[in-house]
Order: C-alpha cells, then sequence, then structure tokens
C-alpha cells in the first residue's frame, strides 16, 4: 500500500530516539487553497466551497459548469508543477515547527507528485525549516504506520487538514495522536468532529500549545 518511492524515502530517514511529530504540509504549513484559487482563476475557473473537494467544486465563471475530475487531476498537477516552489507558510506554523523540533523528530508527510517533491523541499528550506520531506500518494496511514514502526517510538503526532487521512491515519496506527487542522473556515464547515482525535484546530497557537504538551 506504500508506493517504493515513498518507501524508499521512509527507509532512508534517520531517527534520534524521541518522540515523533508527523506533518502535512498543504494547507496546514503552507497555504494550499489561496494559492490555488488564484492559479484556476488565471484559467477563467473558480472554487466552489459547498463541500470539502475539488472534484466537482471547480467551476468554469462563465458557465459555472463543473470541471470533470480528469481536468481537476490535470489542474492540480500543473499547480504544484508551477507553484510549489513560491508557496507561502500559514501564520505559526514556521514558530511551531521549529520548537517541535527541539524536543521530537519531525517528518513532513506530503500528498503531491513525487516530481515535485524537491520543489517542495527547496521552498519549505527556503522559509528556514530543516525537516526531511516524504512524498506519498493514496491514503496517508500505512506510512504513518512504517515511520512510527522505523522510529520504534511509540509516542507520536500526526497533523493533517483532510478527514480522510486522519481517519486512515486512525485505522493503521491507533496509537498516534491525532491533530485535525482545518485552516480554512469555508472547508472546515463541513467536516462533523472526529471522535478519534486528540485536538481539532484552525490555529497553530492552540496546535502548538496542543503538539507540546504531547511531546514533552
Amino acid at each position: 500500500m506504500i508506493s517504493d518511492i515513498t518507501k524508499g524515502q521512509i527507509d532512508s530517514l534517520n531517527f534520534t530516539g524521541r518522540p515523533l511529530v508527523i506533518c502535512d504540509v498543504d494547507e496546514v504549513i503552507v497555504h494550499f487553497t489561496r494559492d490555488f484559487e488564484d492559479y484556476i482563476a488565471a484559467e477563467n475557473l473558480w472554487l466552489d466551497t459547498a463541500s470539502f473537494a475539488l472534484a466537482g467544486n471547480i467551476r468554469c465563471r462563465t458557465t459555472d459548469t463543473p470541471e470533470t475530475e480528469d481536468r481537476v487531476a490535470s489542474l492540480v498537477s500543473e499547480f504544484f508543477a508551477t507553484r510549489t516552489r513560491h508557496m507561502q507558510p500559514i501564520d505559526g506554523a514556521i514558530d511551531a515547527l521549529l520548537e517541535f523540533g527541539s524536543k521530537a523528530d519531525v517528518i513532513l508527510l506530503t500528498n503531491l507528485p513525487h516530481s515535485s517533491g524537491d520543489l517542495r523541499r527547496k521552498n519549505l528550506a527556503d522559509h528556514g525549516i530543516p525537516y526531511p520531506v516524504v512524498t506519498n500518494s493514496g491514503p496517508k496511514g500505512p506510512a504513518i504506520r512504517s515511520i512510527v514502526d522505523n522510529a520504534r517510538q511509540p509516542e507520536a503526532v500526526f497533523i493533517d487538514d483532510s478527514p480522510s487521512f486522519i481517519a486512515s491515519a486512525y485505522e493503521h496506527a491507533p496509537d498516534v495522536h491525532l491533530v485535525h487542522f482545518l485552516h480554512d473556515d469555508r472547508f472546515a464547515r463541513h467536516i462533523e468532529p472526529l471522535s478519534y482525535v486528540s485536538l481539532r484546530t484552525g490555529n497553530w497557537l492552540e496546535a502548538r500549545s496542543h503538539v507540546l504538551e504531547i511531546i514533552s
């Protein structure tokens, strides 16, 4: 359930025996929705926030017709290829991650094309984030399980905005503390609270305090 590329990246990670913080990137560390909306506007498209999804919600400004799933996938892939290098951090994310790194091993687990992985690494490095980036596809639970097992460290936190990735983490690694980070209220309103998360939040001040309490 893990691609060979993802598995190779996980196997190359170095661990110190400290607690783990595994963190998503898009819409958790860096702005995705804001920049993606700007990107598709140039294509005469807009993002309908009527539900928590991209498929079916990217519409033509002229006709209001939703784009096909293939077109949406193409737009997302093109966006990552052209904009990843220049994405901007969400308020509080950098300081929180750097503080986590003083007490834990921090791994950034991101679903984007593997071909854009180095662009993501350079972008995060530009923002002062020195942590390893693992690119993934599909559910994140198997990758999280593999990271935790390789680290041989039971104390771990996973932070993500996607309810499906949070659910996947709970399925495959129920021992991991889950932080559901929903920065954009337009999408957060559609997501029912998940009973198995240790924190649901939309800001890094609250997430930072919660995670530090766990890893300290």
